[in-house]
């Protein structure tokens, strides 16, 4: 079994600095625990070059099976190299209106966009915005445990990654029904060509009613 574009696999997975041997992101328990990472261990579905994980990845699995692999990657493959366009200043004011305290070597979060704090001088912070492994070469050390088949599987993974819900959804035929709060029936319609592209399905999106959403809710606080 070869893989190819659009196929959804679940791997397990450790990615470390090349040379340092740190460990900066993985979904295997006793790596996450060895490394002192407060992430939580979770499957890792994805579908080859959709941009669910990193191209250099996608690229290398194409024809590969089942299996461990260690692949290298290249900043360009990877994280991209360092910006100096990335590195900002941020006015003192910005911290004081949220109650926070700058500190050398702190990371940040404005608005999705997160900063590591390189410098306090007065009112001037200086923020440098590139992600962490920039400019690092990098290696995985990937196992693919399978290739999935199941559509509502591949389904579930795809929604997840794309809007970071547990959308409720029905696939009949060709076509997937996606249950969505109101304000985002508008916004989960402009991915119909991506779940067309990646799932084959047409995308019907129908607002979530009171009593969904009541039961939802009563399901996530039983109490």
């Amino acid at each position: 079994m070869e893989l190819k574009k659009n196929d959804f696999v679940e791997v397990e997975f450790t990615a470390k600095v090349k040379n340092t041997n740190e460990i900066f992101d993985s979904n295997i328990k006793e790596d996450l625990k060895k490394s002192n990472l407060n992430i939580e261990p979770k499957p890792l579905i994805f579908s080859l070059g959709a941009g669910m994980f990193l191209k250099g990845i996608d690229d290398f699995l194409m024809g590969k099976g089942v299996g461990k692999y260690q692949i290298e990657l290249k900043p360009e493959e990877a994280f991209g190299q360092r910006n100096s366009k990335l590195i900002q200043i941020i006015p003192s004011r910005i911290f004081r209106e949220q109650n926070l305290k700058p500190i050398p070597g702190i990371m940040f979060n404005f608005d999705g966009r997160i900063a590591k704090i390189l410098s306090v001088s007065g009112g001037r912070i200086i923020a440098d915005f590139n992600n962490p492994i920039a400019g690092k070469t990098v290696v995985y050390d990937l196992n693919v445990l399978r290739k999935i088949d199941d559509i509502n599987e591949k389904a579930k993974s795809f929604i997840d990654f794309l809007f970071r819900k547990d959308l409720k959804f029905e696939i009949s035929g060709e076509k997937i029904v996606l249950n969505a709060e109101k304000n985002l029936v508008e916004f989960v319609n402009l991915f119909a060509d991506k779940f067309k592209e990646i799932l084959g399905l047409e995308l019907f999106v129908e607002e979530e009613n009171k009593e969904e959403k009541k039961e939802k809710e009563k399901t996530k606080n039983p109490n």
